[in-house]
């Protein structure tokens, strides 16, 4: 008796399996938007990296002689009030403004999430004192939160991260609840508790792996919130102390010369609105990709 045998259709693709994080790779280079701000966040990255390999001249090499000096061959971006080349000066300001981006933002994300699945996993009394703690939080303006928080610990370019980090917690904390309270219905989750697991295990084991695809998307949005309130702490004089390159500070530094001087305002704003733009972008696209209701 002869085993009948399968054999593959001559000209028929093969199917390979396709993970949800493969998934929304393809799905995120789609997007040429997506793909265009990931490329401007890329170049900023390698500016804070390589900065002061590059930079033409030291942040504070001051030359009264070139002072307020428009942009030419031998400063491309001219000159501030110090005779300081500005070029020079972004490029260093990329590492701040970046480093205070991202590290405020991890430092929301961590808090955050754990006073979210918290609140969203044990529910009832502890639920409500930690979603009223959000809503208090979110009842002032963002900046004006950071501005006493700051007004509190002294104005410093740290003391500016960690204010930024605290108004931001609120967000992360209220997503990663809504998220838990959806997910810990689910069966295996029901499982999990019949056979005796731990909640620390389920927590972060099971919880928090399957809530963390908004989370990425709202962090990277954050990051461009986050350069956005550092520049305007910077303007205000509470963040970035002098002689930091950090670019609200630069504007601050470059208002009264705005007839005169323009360009000592223009290219730290052209950096700043850059390097927002790109994360927005960037984020954008990962909400594409990575939330299944965007997905046609």
């Amino acid at each position: 008796m002869s085993e009948a045998v399968t054999q593959p259709v001559p000209g028929a693709p093969e199917e390979k399996a396709a993970g949800p994080w493969r998934e929304a790779w393809t799905g995120f280079r789609k997007s040429k938007a997506a793909l265009f701000g990931a490329a401007i966040v890329l170049m900023f990255v390698v500016l804070a990296f390589v900065g002061p390999l590059i930079a033409p001249e030291g942040i504070n090499e001051q030359d009264m002689s070139k002072r307020l000096m428009a942009p030419s061959a031998e400063h491309w971006f001219g000159t501030d009030d110090f005779g300081r080349d500005i070029l020079s000066r972004v490029i260093h300001g990329a590492r701040i403004s970046l480093w205070v981006g991202f590290f405020s933002v991890i430092g929301s994300v961590i808090v955050g999430s754990l006073l979210g699945i918290i609140a969203g996993y044990y529910g009832r009394w502890v639920d409500t004192i930690i979603s009223r703690l959000f809503d208090i939080m979110l009842a002032f303006p963002s900046i004006l939160l950071a501005i006493a928080i700051v007004s509190v610990l002294g104005p410093s370019l740290q003391n500016a991260l960690i204010a930024i980090a605290v108004i931001n917690v609120p967000n992360f904390g209220r997503l990663i609840r809504s998220k838990v309270l959806s997910i810990k219905q689910d069966e295996y989750i029901t499982a999990a508790k019949a056979i005796g697991m731990k909640d620390s295990r389920i927590l972060f084991s099971h919880i928090l792996p399957n809530s963390m695809a908004p989370v990425i998307v709202q962090g990277t949005l954050a990051v461009a919130t986050a350069i956005l309130e550092a520049a305007a702490l910077g303007f205000l004089g509470l963040g970035a102390q002098a002689p930091a390159p950090e670019w609200g500070k630069m504007l601050s530094d470059a208002r009264n010369y705005l007839r005169d001087a323009p360009w000592t305002m223009i290219f730290p704003g052209l950096a700043i609105m850059l390097t927002v733009l790109g994360f927005n972008l960037m984020g954008d696209g990962l909400r594409d990709a990575l939330d299944p209701k965007m997905k046609s």
